[in-house]
């Protein structure tokens, strides 16, 4: 029987990347349905879950895309809302590779440090790749500090990653000049860049005079980086006394993960995976 994934994506054209990856990972078929609401979910799940016996369902999948990822979160609830009993299928959300890429950037992370007690930074940790590694990190066990150019919606960020995962909350900083991004680099060994493409977030004379910081992660691929110095192909590269990746280095984590959880999709009918669970999964492949 051939495994069918279902995309549903929040943009107009459904993502190409996404498509080439799941073929790359064992779907046979795609439907790929661009432009999708939340009230549109219902009818087009059900279309894929009737077709077959639920003992056959985990042929079929969905994976939720797109730019835009409060709306992939809200597709993904309506999907949710969707299943009864045994009909349902396993779902993978990834819009805009907010869930692979933070997964990847602490895994890498993990790879030079022991998280647990570790002090991170994460610079445009209020978006959707930022939050969630934020998220992940305190899982793991380390104390984070979450910074944007505003401290009033770093604020309300933390306060809602605190209330979403009940063990702990990012302390919010303001990082918006030399100055201020050294106050919230002291005593700093990971340190994550997740912030909007084509900004340089920290200075090369910044980092390298953080005496503490022993990992440097840049997820910016657009010239001019987000941590002026690293390139976007180092991959583990000591740099001033500090292990640094840029965004390319981290994607060869990222894509191996992507691809591991699209084949998951189609073991069983009743996963969901989210941040966490996709992090779980690139734990696995780490060994």
């Amino acid at each position: 029987m051939k495994n069918i994934l279902l995309q549903l994506d929040g943009d107009t054209q459904p993502s190409t990347f996404d498509a080439v990856v799941a073929v790359d990972s064992g779907a046979d078929v795609m439907f790929r349905h661009g432009g999708v609401t939340p009230d549109q979910v219902a009818g087009l799940v059900h279309g894929l879950i009737f077709t077959r016996a639920p003992g056959k369902l985990n042929h079929s999948a969905i994976y939720l895309g797109g730019s835009n990822v409060d709306h992939a979160e809200q597709l993904l609830q309506a999907v949710n809302k969707s299943f009864y009993g045994p009909m349902r299928v396993s779902v993978m959300m990834d819009a805009n590779g907010s869930n692979t890429t933070a997964s990847a950037a602490v895994i890498c992370g993990g790879r030079h440090l022991p998280l647990k007690g570790a002090q991170a930074l994460i610079l445009g940790g209020t978006g959707p790749v930022g939050q969630r590694a934020a998220r992940l990190l305190i899982r793991a066990g380390a104390n984070v500090r979450l910074a944007s150019r505003s401290l009033e919606k770093a604020q309300a960020v933390c306060q809602q990653i605190g209330s979403d995962i009940e063990i702990g909350a990012p302390e919010p900083y303001a990082a918006s000049d030399d100055k201020s991004v050294a106050a919230a680099l002291e005593g700093v060994q990971l340190l994550i860049a997740a912030g909007a493409a084509g900004v340089t977030l920290v200075s090369k004379e910044v980092r390298a005079s953080s005496s503490d910081l022993k990992v440097a992660i840049d997820l910016n691929a657009v010239p001019p980086v987000g941590l002026e110095g690293i390139g976007s192909l180092d991959k583990g590269i000591e740099q001033d006394g500090q292990i640094c990746y840029g965004a390319i280095g981290v994607g060869g984590t990222k894509m191996a993960i992507h691809r591991a959880a699209i084949e998951r999709l189609f073991t069983r009918n009743d996963l969901t995976l989210n941040a966490e669970e996709i992090y779980a999964l690139g734990m696995e492949l780490e060994g």
